[in-house]
């Protein structure tokens, strides 16, 4: 990560629990995403590897093309193979400047202010070389108003001119490219409570604004970006690039070919890293930005590092448009997972990091192999006893709350974690049909409802089970007695001091305090159904002496 400059790390420190769960489902996604790289590759050919080491010598230098009036019977406009331009530690000159259009004018006349980069005699190839820019520029008109903020890049070999205006400019020594500064993100939804008793005259007044559907979108501004040649790159087969990383190779202006007429050539990959930018260090554009700071990391970067940040960013861009077009929300996220994942990265200690990256990775083994496990005991039990029939309904119960709150509470939550809390509520009515048989019975007629949802014995139940089914109504009713105030309680305290989005919002929420406060008292019913039954036993065989 020394690649990129990480400047205004967030200081706000996050939860043991919340850093777990946060890992957690980044791990799972970034495993889902090689998973389907491996896929794909094996189906698919070789993506965008590089094809230098079995293809290079088909691919001629640049200075060996045939002569530009030579006729080529066989001219292909999409080139099979690709080499690079420039050599390998050539020395190039770079400019770059802002503008609120894909058009420029010529570079005389465009106003100083707007050129924020100009380097002498980089080395391409040269991974020590690293150079760093700091200034900052007047905010365009346009862009206040919505529009893109574009960056235009000049690269060419050392002492070649870099205008295409200039009556000298050459296309095989130098180059012209764009790529836009900021991103249109949509903004992050404010959730707006309210005392729902006991609100004060300036709360009462506040005005419900009204809603809008789909999301708002906004344009942002990061000030940080890294900028990375990518000199290892060699000949690539561009039909079979990855489109991540196809999208910052451009080929020769002129279209010139090899003999074959298949085979062309490629400017130097400039790869502008924003993998690691942060959506809290970005700006909002609009009319008060006068302003804007830029940092510029300029270096060279390996190949495979390159193909992994292109990837994997991609695919978190498109998952990102994905959510602002106001769609379904993707099933990796809308990207706001991922960003947490990368704050833990910058921000955390990495021998915390690291330990937490293991505990998180033994709790998904170990929630396997008892979901497994759980899952085989119910599978092959055959009686009831010692088994509180209540605490599984309370269990359904709770964790539906749960699941609701994480709905209620959704912006930003994967759905690897409401699919995985889903599953738990399966697993737990699934429970409650091994132990009963559910029926649907024709209600009594002093009932609203014309049937009603029954819980029936699978069997003759044996003496010790009608024993369990006692003890186990006993206990609830003693838990009745703790819970029920306590919940009571909290919510008349959550009503008066908390704030809430609406009623249907503090009742969730309530309950979901309660869960998460008094949860272990669920364990308390069958403590005690298994401590009456042994001490029946023991009792029995005392009888018995």
């Amino acid at each position: 990560m020394s690649e990129v400059a990480r400047p205004g790390q967030a200081s706000d420190g996050n939860s043991a629990a919340s850093t777990s769960n946060r890992m957690q489902s980044a791990i799972q996604a970034i495993g889902l995403f090689l998973v389907v790289q491996y896929f794909a590759s094996q189906f698919f050919g070789n993506g965008g590897k590089n094809a230098s080491s079995s293809g290079s010598s088909t691919v001629p230098a640049f200075d060996q093309r045939p002569a530009s009036g030579a006729e080529i019977t066989n001219y292909n406009p999409i080139p099979q193979l690709i080499a690079p331009l420039w050599p390998v530690n050539s020395s190039l000159d770079i400019s770059i400047y802002v503008a609120p259009s894909l058009v420029m004018p010529p570079l005389g006349s465009v106003d100083e202010d707007r050129l924020v980069m100009e380097e002498k005699g980089f080395s391409l190839g040269d991974y020590k070389e690293s150079r760093q820019v700091d200034t900052t520029f007047r905010v365009p008109s346009e862009v206040q108003s919505n529009g893109t903020l574009w960056a235009h890049f000049y690269v060419a070999l050392q002492g070649h001119p870099l205008d295409p205006a200039a009556t000298n400019y050459d296309t095989s020594k130098a180059h012209h490219f764009f790529h836009p500064l900021n991103q249109v993100l949509p903004k992050k939804k404010v959730v707006k409570t309210r005392k729902l008793v006991g609100a004060s005259e300036d709360d009462a007044s506040i005005e419900e604004e009204p809603v809008v559907s789909g999301p708002i979108l906004s344009s942002y501004y990061h000030p940080n970006f890294t900028m990375s040649f990518i000199p290892d790159s060699g000949t690539q087969r561009y039909a079979n690039m990855h489109p991540a990383m196809r999208q910052y190779v451009h080929l020769e202006e002129s279209g010139a070919r090899d003999a074959s007429g298949q085979n062309g050539w490629y400017y130097p990959v400039l790869f502008i890293n924003t993998f690691w930018q942060l959506r809290d260090h970005m700006t909002e554009l609009n009319s008060t930005v006068k302003e804007l700071p830029l940092h510029i990391d300029l270096n060279n970067l390996a190949y495979w590092k390159f193909s992994l940040y292109a990837s994997i960013g991609e695919g978190q861009k498109q998952n990102q448009k994905a959510a602002a077009s106001g769609g379904p929300k993707p099933a990796a996220g809308d990207g706001s997972e991922f960003e947490e994942f990368k704050r833990v990265l910058m921000d955390t200690n990495i021998y915390l990091l690291s330990t937490t990256a293991v505990v998180t990775v033994l709790h998904m083994i170990f929630e396997g192999l008892a979901f497994k496990s759980d899952i085989s005991h119910w599978r092959n039990k055959k009686d009831n006893i010692g088994i509180s029939f209540r605490t599984i309904l309370a269990n359904v119960f709770m964790q539906s709350i749960i699941f609701l709150y994480l709905v209620d509470n959704s912006d930003g939550t994967s759905y690897m974690i409401l699919i995985g809390q889903g599953i738990g509520i399966l697993l737990e009515a699934w429970k409650i049909t091994k132990t009963v048989d559910v029926r649907i019975r024709e209600a009594s007629p002093e009932s609203w409802l014309p049937y009603k949802v029954t819980f029936e014995d699978k069997h003759k139940l044996s003496e010790t089970e009608e024993k369990t089914k006692e003890y186990d109504q006993i206990a609830f009713r003693y838990l009745y007695m703790v819970a029920v105030p306590l919940l009571g309680a909290y919510a008349v305290y959550s009503l008066l001091y908390e704030t809430h989005k609406s009623w249907y919002s503090f009742v969730i929420t309530t309950l979901v305090g309660s869960v998460y406060a008094y949860g272990f008292l669920m364990m308390v019913p069958s403590l005690y159904i298994n401590y009456r039954l042994k001490c029946r036993a023991y009792a029995s065989k005392s009888d018995d002496l």
